[in-house]
């Protein structure tokens, strides 16, 4: 296929047209207008069947994301003195292939890491690269979820084996541990369902969080506690309940298992002493906790305050234990477990070894990284180990990356280390909308089309007990040199010669016949061609996406994840309207999301559905995670530590109205407001000698930063704050650099992570202040 055949005929209209926000994981359904290549207008799209209409102002920066100064349209290969020149895709092509097949040859496909796979809302890409990591033998991947969500994951497999989500929308109490969803949102309509709670005095919000965020605003309940003090927060709302008889006694006989072992713990618990660590009045935390109790439902939710923070394994498995005590799981307004279309934590790979005898050989599972031996959860290494994966002379070290959407050097701990591995590599490729910093260390540089010029759509679709997924359709000429990550990958297989003509000539002409008939073929040809099996997706991508609506021809892996999606979850398919004979319930499931612009509601649950997902015997959630409560009986000798020449705490990446996620390079965006400040208490800041506006230096043990400051009364004396997504080196048109605010990754190390899990503490990174003398 042709560059040329990707591009769209470039005219466009003022209609209104259907689309989504990229800035956070809701993906707020939009509708845009355009006008030569720019996002003129935006408004929110009542027909989205989660959104419905909602959205918030950050909503309106999509046009400095879609036309950035420093987006690319040529691949790019660097120099020897660290330049780059532009090169055809041909040549980017034939020589990535060449050189990735080699390092495979070498020294395995475990020698190559996989990073990212799909920004908010970039994930079709990502189904593509499947078929790239597969064809190279690629048995180590990560991405931002290792930085954040990893504990969770962790916590939660061992406790239901089931993704669980909030239903805030009906709950009586809200419970926000670590999270400001008034910024971050986090579940649909958020300011709005926030809104409706503080309003209501039948129903109650309680927030966990050391700042005295918007949320925390709003709440009837605000546990400010000190910074790192989660979990003995967390330990005294859970004995509270145990040692008043609060819990769900009868509920918990029934449904879990492993409570006596949780009780006899908590039982050993001495709740003012742990009131008085975490810095929280002992009455507030009894009174919090008799409100959860009595509540009819609660729904609670944890975000990076605590995922990114000490003890942030702990705090997930603290967090479940304080709504499963009480009964809130599998009913209205509780926690339950949604149905994704794609289940984004069951991602874990597995190599397929021969045997002495040339037949395939029972699946290797990669449990741990191959250096630092690192636990691999969710099928990703932890984030903070990657350097120490690469800057060893191990001989299992890691030779290569493959980047895709995804910005590790501004993005993860200790950029400086970060550069350092990526120019250590044998090998590295770097697929992308702009030229950003991890791109400026990559040796290839593949130019990726915007989202608004190809197919797109998210997988995080977290609702209950009506699910949603929209695919989103082009709306922008595609940018000439740009093509969209799964016509890169196709042509990356048939470079390597995985595929050919071949494996699609029959598959192309049976889907000339319907969806039905191509249905049949691919099922005929899969079990006799075990490439077409092997590479689905990109065998989708060439043989049914020409057949697809004019541009959606990426699009083409959703029939294959509708099929998956319909014989995984017969009964919320059923309960949708996709229910019967599977092929065809696929088909007429993968047709609404073709037809259906705004969305389409793919999943109807029932609540006690809840139960069938728990992935324990008998169904029962399992309390007692063993390693989380021997951590437990030792943490009073882990409190939060105390560096004299680090007097500071700082919060590296609050979000902020006046923040966003890296996607939007262009710091031109935010119009108004202070940019970049550091915020500090007024107690702090005359401490210092400073005043509203001053600049200070910041100094941690990897680095050193400046920035204006901001006096509030929200933030604890001690504790300091950054914001998120900042000190990007933004190339302007005219090759200017325009660098606005703290990369806040200079000043992080990649040693302070959580134990279990790897996840970094960014919300707890000691540090110096000192006033700039004016000059």
């Amino acid at each position: 296929m042709n560059e040329e055949e990707h591009i769209m005929d470039g005219k466009e209209t003022n209609s209104w047209k259907k689309t989504a926000c990229i800035i956070c994981s809701l993906n707020c359904g939009l509708d845009i207008k355009t006008e030569d290549g720019r996002i003129t207008k935006i408004k929110g799209d009542k027909s989205n069947p989660i959104s419905q209409g909602y959205m918030c102002e950050k909503s309106q920066r999509m046009d400095f994301y879609q036309n950035g100064a420093d987006r690319i349209d040529s691949p790019k290969r660097r120099r020897p003195d660290g330049s780059y020149e532009n090169i055809d895709w041909e040549t980017a092509i034939r020589e990535i292939a060449e050189k990735f097949t080699a390092i495979k040859k070498k020294y395995g496909g475990e020698s190559i890491l996989y990073y990212g796979g799909g920004s908010q809302g970039n994930h079709l890409g990502g189904t593509y690269a499947d078929s790239t990591i597969k064809a190279l033998g690629i048995q180590y991947r990560s991405n931002a979820l290792a930085q954040e969500k990893t504990g969770e994951g962790w916590v939660q497999g061992k406790m239901t084996g089931a993704p669980v989500h909030g239903d805030f929308e009906h709950c009586e109490v809200a419970v926000f541990l670590g999270k400001n969803p008034w910024q971050s949102h986090g579940f649909a309509r958020t300011r709005v369902i926030l809104r409706e709670i503080q309003n209501d005095p039948k129903r109650a919000m309680i927030v966990i969080d050391p700042r005295r965020t918007e949320t925390a605003e709003m709440a009837d309940y605000h546990l400010a506690v000190k910074p790192g003090t989660d979990a003995w927060c967390l330990t005294a709302l859970s004995a509270i309940l145990v040692q008043e008889h609060l819990v769900a006694s009868a509920w918990l006989a029934e449904h879990t298992t492993g409570y006596d072992v949780v009780e006899a713990a908590m039982k050993k618990i001495d709740i003012p002493h742990y009131a008085a660590v975490c810095g929280v009045d002992e009455t507030l935390l009894r009174s919090a906790a008799r409100r959860i109790a009595s509540a009819k439902s609660v729904s609670m939710i944890e975000d990076l305050g605590v995922q990114m923070n000490l003890h942030s394994t702990l705090n997930s498995y603290l967090n479940r234990l304080v709504w499963l005590l009480t009964g809130n799981y599998a009913k209205a307004g509780a926690n339950n477990a949604f149905v994704p279309l794609l289940n984004l934590s069951n991602s874990s790979r597995s190599a397929s070894k021969k045997s002495s005898s040339g037949k395939p050989a029972a699946p290797r599972k990669w449990t741990h990284s191959p250096v630092t031996n690192s636990k691999v959860i969710m099928g990703l290494i932890p984030c903070n180990v990657i350097p120490d994966e690469i800057l060893t002379q191990n001989p299992k070290r890691f030779r290569a990356m493959f980047i895709e959407s995804a910005n590790p050097v501004h993005s993860l701990a200790d950029s400086q280390r970060m550069r350092q591995s990526l120019r250590a590599l044998e090998c590295s490729v770097v697929i992308d909308v702009a030229m950003t910093e991890t791109a400026r260390q990559a040796d290839y540089v593949l130019p990726a089309s915007s989202q608004f010029e190809k197919a797109e759509a998210t997988f995080f679709n977290l609702e209950f007990p009506r699910n949603g997924f929209q695919l989103r359709h082009p709306h922008l000429s595609l940018r000439p040199g740009t093509l969209p990550e799964a016509e890169i990958h196709a042509r990356l297989l048939e470079a390597m010669g995985e595929l050919d003509e071949s494996n699609y000539r029959f598959l192309r002409s049976a889907a000339r016949g319907g969806l039905t008939t191509y249905g049949l073929a691919f099922a005929w040809k899969s079990t006799r061609d075990k490439k077409v099996a092997r590479y689905a997706p990109v065998v989708l991508y060439r043989t049914l996406g020409p057949s697809l609506p004019v541009n959606l021809a990426p699009a083409a892996s959703l029939w294959g994840i509708s099929q998956l999606y319909v014989r995984a979850q017969p009964a919320a398919a059923k309960g949708a309207g996709f229910g019967g004979p599977k092929l065809l319930g696929g088909n007429r499931l993968f047709d609404a999301i073709l037809n259906s612009p705004s969305g389409v509601i793919f999943g109807v649950s029932q609540y006690s559905d809840s139960w069938d997902a728990v992935k324990l015997p008998d169904h029962k959630i399992n309390l007692n995670i063993k390693e989380m409560l021997d951590e437990l009986a030792t943490i009073d000798g882990k409190l939060p530590p105390h560096r004299p020449e680090y007097p500071f705490i700082l919060s590296a990446g609050e979000r902020r109205p006046d923040t966003s996620n890296t996607s939007i390079r262009n710091p031109e965006w935010m119009k108004k407001g202070g940019f970049g400040t550091l915020r500090i208490h007024p107690k702090d800041a005359e401490a210092l000698g400073c005043s509203e506006g001053d600049w200070i230096q910041l100094r941690t043990q990897r680095g050193a930063a400046q920035a204006p400051i901001e006096l509030t009364d929200e933030l604890q004396p001690g504790h300091v704050s950054l914001p998120n997504g900042h000190g990007l080196d933004y190339h302007q048109a005219d090759g200017s650099l325009d660098r606005r605010g703290v990369s806040l990754n200079e000043l992080t190390n990649t040693e302070d992570r959580d134990p279990f899990a790897g996840t970094p503490w960014h919300k707890y990174v000691p540090v110096h202040l000192e006033r700039l003398t004016p000059a």
